[in-house]
């Protein structure tokens, strides 16, 4: 059960205060299953208590609205689902008004109300948002008890950070932000907001102005510095991702360690070419963790039209940003890993052009256009890694930009390695079974191996001990055995 302190940073009226949260799975809030429970030694509080939460980032406490004046309880203990609510409750200053009981152990809330501004008892025209929330957090669950660092807890709390979605909040956010956002999307921010705020325009010209500075507001723009990467960190990154193939794993390490003299990017992204099932995604997700970036993935085998990619002019009532910027608004950030899958199946099936050729300015470097943004995107901050299986079917243009590294498969001596090492305990892991429940004797990894003779990567031995370890659980559950144990011939017959 955490325990949480926060100090206030006024000396003068320094206040140190701890609650503990506790995990609760329970659908209705009563004063024996409460949602908080406030002190009340020195005095108890009444029934229905109006009043407002201090914000429990820096102090933990409920203020009273009495006949007397202001007084304040600490909060002792919170159900877990509720904490977030509490510091929103807190952060916004918002008139509640508590229903509770006084026990042995404190004042026990069941039930929280939006009241009207001014402390009264009458209830808030608003109080509906707040019922649907705390019927919601009462459907949930508990979340994990698992303990988070300081750090932790401060990267959870920016990666939920509220969007950016009203006028009022885009305003205030561009007013705020001024010139910490790039020039030229500052200066697009201005032009948009005019159009969005305008009378003068159609409705449906308001509603696109308004989502487009929704999307590029919610964005952090970050500058192009990059900070050093450690070697040794890297290349333990790979190796959980990659069994072997040390030329490879050695030839991206040096590929993106020069961040570490010039702190930006290196100059050509990576194409990663190789057979199906060798990995090549998962290196793409494990240069993400190296370069601690967010990443996104844009599977070209679904794109037959480069508009799908730029994106459709506001002109049309149903435009709608491409998949590009899309990418980005998911991301987050203007700084990430841009993924691009099965870069040689691009299709051109509209006759428009092949829709690859659309990257080409985001593979440079310079920015890119979206049609219905209508602004240049920064993309300095954007490390591309494309995967492909057959590099002839790329263009020449497309490839320059890469710097190219071939996947090679894996040997059978390899791939019996990872079939006993990797394969097999993730999918006992997945199955539920231990390791001594399911048995493969030597003769039978070989006869999984000679069974996916032929057929490249490694996920045709995923599913042959799946289908194996399936085979096992039956024989466990059905026929009440200890154990299974796996000989060559049995699985030649099982896999037949």
């Amino acid at each position: 059960m955490p325990v949480f302190d926060f100090s206030g940073s006024d000396n003068k009226n320094k206040n140190i205060v701890t609650y503990e949260t506790f995990q609760s799975s329970e659908s209705t809030a009563t004063a024996e299953k409460p949602i908080m429970i406030l002190e009340n030694t020195t005095r108890k509080w009444t029934h229905h208590s109006s009043g407002k939460f201090t914000n429990p980032i820096k102090r933990t406490a409920f203020e009273f609205d009495e006949v007397d004046g202001v007084q304040s309880a600490d909060i002792m203990k919170i159900d877990a689902r509720f904490v977030s609510l509490l510091k929103w409750l807190g952060e916004n200053h918002i008139n509640v008004r508590l229903s509770g009981e006084n026990r042995p152990e404190g004042y026990a809330v069941y039930k929280i109300r939006e009241t009207e501004f001014g402390g009264g008892s009458k209830l808030s025209a608003n109080d509906g948002f707040l019922q649907f929330m705390i019927e919601r957090l009462l459907a949930s669950d508990a979340p994990s008890e698992e303990e988070k660092s300081e750090e932790e807890e401060e990267e959870e709390a920016l990666g939920d950070d509220m969007k950016l979605t009203s006028m009022q909040s885009i305003i205030d956010f561009m007013h705020c932000a001024g010139r910490t956002l790039p020039d030229n999307i500052r200066l697009w921010a201005r032009r948009n907001l005019a159009v969005a705020r305008s009378s003068e325009v159609s409705p449906e010209e308001r509603r696109h102005a308004q989502r487009a500075l929704s999307m590029a507001m919610n964005i952090r723009w970050k500058s192009n510095y990059f900070e050093a990467i450690d070697p040794e960190e890297a290349r333990r990154i790979l190796d959980e991702e990659l069994y072997g193939m040390e030329k490879v794993k050695q030839r991206i390490i040096e590929t993106i360690i020069q961040i570490n003299r010039t702190h930006t990017l290196p100059a050509y992204g990576l194409l990663l070419c190789g057979p199906a099932g060798t990995g090549k995604s998962q290196i793409a997700y494990a240069v993400a963790r190296i370069l601690r970036l967010p990443w996104t993935t844009l599977d070209m085998s679904s794109i037959n039209d480069p508009e799908q990619l730029t994106g459709s002019s506001r002109v049309y009532s149903n435009a709608k940003p491409g998949i590009i910027m899309e990418a980005f608004s998911q991301a987050g950030e203007s700084n990430l890993v841009f993924i691009i899958n099965e870069l040689d199946k691009a299709n051109s099936g509209k006759g428009n052009g092949n829709p690859a050729d659309v990257l080409l300015t985001l593979l440079d470097n310079l920015g890119f256009t979206d049609n219905y943004m209508e602004c240049m995107i920064p993309t300095n901050g954007v490390y591309p890694i494309a995967t492909a299986n057959d590099k002839e079917n790329i263009s020449k243009p497309i490839m320059s930009r890469f710097a190219v590294i071939d996947i090679p498969d894996y040997t059978p001596d390899e791939k019996k390695e990872i079939f006993n090492k990797f394969v097999l305990p993730k999918v006992l892991k997945r199955i539920g079974l231990e390791g001594s429940e399911c048995i493969i004797l030597p003769d039978g990894v070989d006869a999984v191996i000679k069974k996916c003779d032929g057929v490249t990567g490694i996920r045709d031995i995923e599913q042959a001990a799946e289908h194996i370890v399936a085979h096992a659980l039956y024989q466990i559950e059905v026929n009440h055995v200890q154990s299974v144990t796996f000989d060559g011939a049995m699985i030649e017959e099982l896999l037949s």
